[in-house]
C-alpha cells in the first residue's frame, strides 16, 4: 500500500522536496501513517491549515516529540505560520508544560528560524509591566474562565495556597495571555491541545473545554483539534479528550 495521491499532495505541500528516511527503512508504517495523517484525518473538521499546524506544534511540545516538532515547524513556516506566531506557541507552553520541558523546544525553534533566515530576537509582544501584569491577567482570566469561576477559585483556596491563585492570574494569564501575536481564541486552542496531549491533566483540560466555549471555539472546533492531533498523540488521549468535550460541550 503506497501513500495515495491526496496524501502525497498534502505531504508535498508541507514538505516540498523532502524525502523521509523512514520511507526507506520503514516503508509500510510510513505508507499507512501518511495515508491516515495527511489524507484521512484531514477530511474531517473546520480547521484551516495554519491553525492545524499550530495546534499540532503545541501538542508535540506537550508530548515531547522534539524531532517531529522540528519537521512540523518547517511545514508550519512553509504554509504561512509566522515566526512571531511560532514563538508565541512556544511561550504559551511554558506555564502549562514547564520550562524544564520547553527549554529544548525553544532552542530548536531558534535553530529552525535562523536556518530560515529569521533574525532574532523578534519584536517583543509583551503588553504588560510588572505593575500591571496581575490586574491585566485577572481581567483576561475572568474573560476566559468566567468571573464567577475565578472568584470561587480565590474564595475556596486555602490560605497557604492562595499565592498559587495569584501566580495563575499574574503569571499564566498576565505574562502570557495578554501578549500580542496570537488572539485569545487561538491561545485557548493551543492550551487545550497541550493539556490533552500531556495526559493526566483531565480536570484542567475539562476547564479549558469550557474556556474555549467562552471565547467562541465551539464543539466542532474542539473535535477538529482532537482529530488533527490523533496521529501524533494516539487513541487513549484522543478518546479521553472526546469524553471531556462530551461532558463540557
Amino acid at each position: 500500500m503506497a501513500p495515495n495521491e491526496q496524501a502525497r499532495k498534502h505531504h508535498d505541500e508541507l514538505f516540498p522536496g523532502h524525502v523521509s528516511t523512514l520511507a526507506v527503512t520503514d516503508p509500510e508504517l510510513i505508507e499507512y501513517f501518511d495515508n491516515f495523517a495527511f489524507d484521512e484525518v484531514l477530511r474531517y473538521g473546520n480547521l484551516d491549515t495554519r491553525t492545524r499546524l499550530m495546534v499540532q506544534l503545541a501538542a508535540l511540545i506537550a508530548g515531547q516529540g522534539l524531532r517531529e516538532y522540528r519537521i512540523m515547524l518547517g511545514a508550519a513556516l512553509t504554509v504561512g505560520v509566522t515566526p512571531v506566531e511560532v514563538k508565541e506557541i512556544v511561550y504559551q507552553a511554558v506555564p502549562y508544560v514547564g520550562m524544564g520541558k520547553v527549554f529544548d523546544f525553544l532552542h530548536a525553534t531558534n535553530d529552525v528560524l535562523a536556518a530560515h533566515g529569521v533574525e532574532l530576537p523578534l519584536e517583543g509582544q509583551s503588553t504588560t509591566t510588572p505593575e500591571t501584569r496581575e490586574d491585566r491577567g485577572l481581567a483576561v482570566q475572568r474573560e476566559i474562565v468566567g468571573a464567577d469561576r475565578v472568584a470561587a477559585m480565590y474564595a475556596n483556596a486555602p490560605a497557604d495556597t492562595l499565592h498559587i491563585q495569584r501566580y495563575l492570574s499574574a503569571n499564566c494569564f498576565g505574562d502570557h495571555y495578554t501578549r500580542s501575536g496570537l488572539d485569545l481564541r487561538t491561545r485557548e486552542l493551543l492550551t487545550f491541545a497541550m493539556l490533552v496531549s500531556m495526559g493526566g491533566c483531565e480536570p484542567q483540560a475539562k476547564g479549558h473545554v469550557a474556556a474555549n466555549l467562552n471565547v467562541g471555539n465551539d464543539r466542532q472546533t474542539l473535535l477538529s483539534v482532537v482529530t488533527q492531533l490523533l496521529p501524533f498523540i494516539g487513541y487513549p488521549r484522543t478518546l479521553n479528550a472526546i469524553r471531556l468535550i462530551d461532558e463540557g460541550a
